[in-house]
């Protein structure tokens, strides 16, 4: 009976008498129906497709290292036949096949011969091949690789005339606006589907540029690196990764949106690497208990976790516990909008920072740092990436955060208290199992005093190093000090 009324009342919606259109209902009628598919996607497909190419990289293979060497036995021994039968069936005398993996790539400069693809499907290749939509192959050079964006430029030397594609502007995009895929589904070759954008911004834990387009449009394994259009035919996102509980399409599908690929592409093309910005902080989201803490009207803004002792944000005045609320006047509403900002404006550069502290508002300038350079001086630790719940320590199976007076007064923790405060425990891991859990605070880790989320990733990584299977924590819970040991877990 529920669906019967509801039908019923779909149908006396439909027949109500529209009412006459305004000037505004038209525009918006009209921006509508230019959103429209249209009665068939050959046409664009056609212009395309030839821009689109597979992608095939090859490891060399690795003589395996786990044979013994052949007995020696007196000729025309019955023994050596056998041997030399079972050594065969475990691989020797075998060509050995090579690792290989299938990709998606597009073409933006046909002049110059450069493609993009993801770096993930060329990564640790000794041999990159293209193979265009006429079926001819051509060996490629990698002019550069950005693991953060998981995006890789190559080149074609060729006398033939290729077809490129531009980028469009991925942030006027809105969900529910038509998308065309194009790539290398299962290596079948020139493959199109059809779909909308379903979400925008989403963070899938990948890097610490996340901010990828979500879509319904037929993505599988080996689309990686194709390109996705919008219906002028720009690309608009390049097809990254997907959700798929039994590794087939489920209709959810990632890109990383022109509006992020672009800059980074660039940089490649002209430097050959990437050059980002850096002001030398570590970050966490502002819950609303944090804002409220010091005195914030809303949970928006930044974090400051950390600051680098010798970084630009030091240089200016930075501290913990600061929350950033804009760059250079554009209003931060969520943590993970920094990192893109920064990492986007120019390298030697005044960014005016407007940040929270003492419950007022404060402004200072920043010079941009370069982000490469800090890695290569040791300035920024590789690792750990500081996302919403804290400082992740993957090998203890939880996230820290700095002690500091936002997390004391979140937490409840007596200022006569020092350590790092847990954030979250991945309640599967051995942690979890051992009740430790958020609010706890971590004084020492192998005897050693930590102060630092850092610190704590640099003892936990010795202690790898040295072939320890474990550490020992002091836990201070409410005033109850205690040691647990903890299992290192295998792998990062």
């Amino acid at each position: 009976m529920k669906h019967c009324i509801r039908a019923t009342i779909l149908f006396l919606s439909i027949c109500i008498a529209p009412m006459p259109f305004t000037d505004h209902a038209f525009a918006q009628m009209k921006d509508i129906n230019s959103n429209t598919a249209p009665g068939s996607f050959a046409n664009l497909a056609d212009k395309l497709l030839p821009a689109v190419v597979n992608i095939s990289s090859t490891q060399k293979m690795q003589e395996p290292q786990d044979f013994p060497d052949m007995p020696q036995f007196p000729q025309g021994s019955p023994f050596e036949d056998f041997f030399e039968d079972f050594m065969d069936r475990r691989g020797l005398g075998s060509p050995a096949v090579p690792p290989a993996s299938l990709g998606s790539g597009f073409v933006i400069d046909a002049e110059k011969g450069i493609i993009i693809t993801n770096n993930h499907v060329i990564k640790d290749a000794d041999e990159v091949r293209v193979t265009f939509h006429d079926d001819e192959s051509l060996e490629a050079e990698v002019l550069g690789v950005d693991e953060k964006t998981d995006i890789a430029v190559l080149k074609v030397n060729t006398d033939k005339e290729l077809t490129a594609v531009k980028f469009g502007d991925s942030d006027v995009l809105r969900v529910g606006d038509w998308v065309l895929a194009i790539g290398n589904p299962f290596g079948l070759g020139g493959t199109v589907t059809a779909g909308i954008i379903s979400a925008r911004q989403r963070n899938i834990n990948s890097g610490p540029y996340d901010d990828y387009l979500q879509t319904d449009a037929s993505i599988n394994r080996g689309n990686s690196g194709g390109p996705m259009f919008n219906l002028k035919g720009d690309v608009i996102g390049i097809n990254t990764a997907i959700y798929s509980p039994s590794g087939g399409s489920v209709g959810i599908g990632f890109a990383i949106p022109s509006a992020l690929a672009e800059p980074v592409i660039n940089q490649i093309i002209e430097y050959g690497r990437t050059r980002r910005g850096w002001i030398g902080v570590r970050i966490q989201s502002v819950s609303e208990e944090i804002a409220e803490s010091l005195g914030l009207k809303e949970a928006r803004g930044a974090l400051v976790a950390s600051v680098t002792p010798d970084g630009p944000a030091k240089a200016a005045g930075l501290q913990t516990g600061d929350i950033i609320l804009s760059i250079n006047d554009h209003k931060i509403d969520e943590m993970r909008e920094v990192p893109r900002i920064v990492a986007e404006t120019k390298i030697d550069s005044d960014a005016k920072i407007t940040y929270w502290r003492d419950g007022k508002e404060e402004t200072t300038t920043i010079k941009i740092g370069e982000l490469e350079k800090a890695e290569e001086d040791g300035l920024v630790t590789a690792g750990p990436q500081t996302q919403g719940e804290g400082t992740k320590i993957e090998k203890l199976g939880l996230a820290v955060i700095p002690l500091n007076e936002a997390s004391r007064e979140n937490y409840g923790i007596p200022a006569n208290v020092e350590g790092i405060v847990i954030d979250e425990v991945e309640l599967s891991s051995e942690a979890g199992r051992k009740g430790l859990g958020a609010g706890d605070v971590i004084v020492e880790i192998n005897q050693q005093p930590v102060t630092a989320p850092e610190a704590a990733r640099e003892i936990v990584e010795n202690a790898v190093q040295n072939g320890r299977s474990s550490v020992l924590l002091l836990i201070n819970r409410s005033g109850d000090v205690s040691f647990v040991a903890l299992k290192l877990v295998d792998g990062e």
